[in-house]
């Protein structure tokens, strides 16, 4: 008996899509039949990999070498994304930056490229995906949850622009909603990635905050995500939606 994929037909966008986070949301996108373009900056070879893995599978994939910062090459890449594979259903603005350090030794440079990624490229990415996208788009950022709570010090400047993502995804819903295209970000917590490891420096201390006392895994994050891309998810936007493992509870 055939089954059928529940993005069958989609095409999909992730920007920042070659590690961690990013990557699991590709491949579980991918998975449920989206065929799936992604951006990387400087992990070409991991990229390559993705894009293998999927097409082995029978999928289909692009990596798209574009700087989130860069706003003509994040536009560039979307653009390249429908011309190569005929329209665009679904957008995840997962690329990030944490910059962690005390208020006193933090710079403007250090401000401005958390600004750049965190919250100008999910403005600069909505916006030119929101041309292409008819009625049952979907438009899903990755925030976190030191949005609401950073129980240590050094994360002012992380915690400003996730807070910032709250906002600019309530706007955007409304914006988009006449549209019938749906916003939504997904506040993970402490996620076993190279950015914040679960047996790295602070880890003991991380999992002590945490009710389940573990770190989350990406694929439990790309599962929620491949939720929201879904149509029975048609209802939920404007949320800012949290799997911590019961990190801010």
């Amino acid at each position: 008996m055939l089954t059928v994929k529940p993005l069958n037909g989609q095409v999909a966008f992730v920007q920042g899509g070659s590690r961690g986070i990013g990557a699991a949301i590709v491949k579980r996108l991918a998975s449920d039949g989206a065929a799936v373009a992604f951006t990387y900056v400087s992990s070409a070879n991991k990229a390559e990999e993705i894009v293998a893995t999927i097409s082995c599978a029978g999928g289909k994939a692009l990596a798209i070498r574009a700087d989130s910062a860069d706003d003509v090459s994040l536009q560039q890449a979307i653009r390249q994304t429908v011309t190569t594979f005929g329209r665009l259903d679904i957008l995840v603005n997962s690329a990030g930056v944490l910059i962690w350090g005390n208020l006193e030794e933090l710079t403007l440079d250090d401000i401005d490229r958390t600004l750049a990624v965190n919250i100008r490229s999910v403005f600069v990415a909505s916006q030119e995906a929101a041309h292409h996208m008819s009625s049952g788009g979907r438009i899903i950022n990755i925030g976190s949850t030191n949005a609401e709570r950073i129980p240590m010090e050094g994360g002012s400047i992380y915690a400003m622009s996730k807070s910032a993502l709250v906002g600019l995804t309530k706007g955007m819903a409304r914006d988009l909603g006449p549209k019938g295209i749906t916003v939504n970000n997904v506040q993970p917590g402490p996620v076993d990635t190279d950015m914040n490891p679960a047996n790295g420096e602070s880890a003991e201390y991380i999992k002590g905050l945490i009710a389940l006392a573990r770190y989350g895994k990406d694929e439990e994050i790309a599962s929620f995500v491949a939720y929201l891309a879904r149509p029975e998810a048609g209802y939920i936007t404007g949320a800012s939606l949290t799997i911590d493992g019961g990190f801010s509870a």
